[in-house]
């Protein structure tokens, strides 16, 4: 469970609405920043953010947590923020209860603390702050997700949407499965089309229909998982609607933020161009660069309905040696800062 929050900066500020908060940069005796519509009065105004490290990868013949999101907050990452005009926060690691701990069975324990990731995101978007998931694998979707949906005031489930980027559609059930990978099913499950149990117990429910996700960057799916993704019809935009920011992205993205409370944007770092993730064992050719995806999620966060973040299975360690990686994943998480500015 996430316990005692080393605070990056404070500053103490009123919260209007559902949207990533704003805060004068002026000392905290001062008034508050008034927020209206999603846009600070106050030119000064800093986007309020909490960074949720998830480490539990639950994967066969894996260490079942990973480095990965601690290595980026280590790596420099709350600077990075408050370079980029945030006022950040990281609280320890998510972890499982003892109760909890006591558990068996890897997908069990998987759901149980994306469970308690789901509450924490909650939390944080209920204070009106800027969720960013640093996610050990795309497994953990169903908590951030379960964790937007429950945001609200009452914490009912809300209708919300998922814009989910990646190199595959994830989009894999147990019956349609290649690899056996838990990590290519986490949509399908999403959408309620398998391991209930799992996506009960990580708090997203009821599921989302398919209608409320848009698969972006996926050019690499199994036959019968593309079956599946045509079958229900669920939106989708290339590479090359990334890359132009306009048209299919705008209209796209519009529709679905008309239908739903808010929005979660997910990011696994496979989607990338192969030169910016080399030791991502799951690249796939042909993705945008941070810096063209990156203009993508500014163009998403400047909607208030956007609320959270999740980048998973970013490369680190000796796997990431020069540190091209963490770089991308700072650019693509300052993207998301930088939209939230413009709102």
């Amino acid at each position: 469970m996430i316990n005692r929050i080393f605070r990056f900066t404070i500053v103490l500020a009123g919260i209007a609405g559902l949207s990533a908060g704003v805060v004068s940069q002026t000392p905290s005796t001062a008034s508050p920043a008034r927020v209206e519509g999603g846009r600070g009065v106050n030119s000064q105004a800093r986007v309020q953010v909490t960074v949720l490290r998830m480490p539990y990868v639950e994967e066969r013949n894996v260490a079942e947590l990973s480095p990965g999101p601690d290595a980026l907050v280590s790596g420099g990452l709350l600077v990075e923020l408050e370079r980029a005009g945030a006022l950040a926060t990281s609280p320890d690691a998510v972890r499982l209860t003892p109760k909890q701990d006591r558990q068996y069975g890897a997908w069990q324990r998987l759901a149980l603390a994306n469970g308690n990731l789901a509450d924490a995101v909650a939390g944080t978007v209920r204070d009106g702050r800027l969720a960013v998931g640093l996610l050990a694998n795309c497994s953990s979707l169903l908590g951030m997700l379960g964790g937007v949906q429950h945001a609200g005031a009452t914490g009912r489930a809300d209708k919300v949407g998922l814009v989910y980027i990646d190199a595959h559609g994830d989009f894999n059930t147990p019956e349609t499965t290649l690899s056996g990978m838990l990590g290519g099913m986490d949509v399908a499950a999403a959408a309620g089309l398998c391991l209930t149990r799992l996506r009960v117990t990580s708090k997203l429910d009821p599921p989302l229909p398919p209608a409320d996700m848009i698969l972006a960057g996926v050019r690499d799916t199994d036959p019968l998982e593309q079956e599946l993704i045509d079958q229900h019809k669920v939106p989708r935009l290339s590479v090359a609607d990334l890359r132009a920011r306009a048209g299919a992205l705008r209209t796209t993205f519009a529709a679905l933020s008309a239908r739903v409370a808010r929005i979660y944007v997910h990011i696994d770092m496979d989607v990338l161009d192969p030169a910016e993730v080399p030791g991502h064992s799951l690249s796939v050719r042909g993705g945008p660069t941070s810096a063209e995806l990156g203009e993508a999620v500014v163009e998403m966060f400047k909607d208030p309905k956007v609320v959270a973040i999740g980048i998973a299975s970013t490369p680190t360690g000796e796997r990431d040696a020069n540190g091209r990686s963490r770089k991308a994943a700072y650019t693509l998480i300052r993207a998301a800062i930088r939209g939230a500015q413009a709102r």
